[in-house]
């Protein structure tokens, strides 16, 4: 998949646990674990806000995109 979900990376940047995180955006563990391994198909826009948020980053500090054309 050409985008890549970099939330681990922040969250070790920012020392802040899957937990933590769930705690303060108000998402579940198991959406949040969902996202964090790239399994997620989609991310409401609510949702990416309120982990910026609490992250305190950009959207593109999540999110990557890699084409896959070579």
């Amino acid at each position: 998949m050409p985008i890549i979900v970099n939330l681990d990376v922040m969250m070790a940047k920012r020392k802040m646990s899957l937990n933590e995180l769930s705690e303060k955006v108000g998402l579940t563990l198991s959406n949040l674990s969902i996202l964090k391994t790239g399994k997620a198909k989609a991310i409401r826009f609510s949702t990416l806000e309120g982990i910026c948020e609490v992250l305190d980053c950009q959207p593109a500090d999540i999110l990557e995109f890699v084409s896959e054309k070579k």
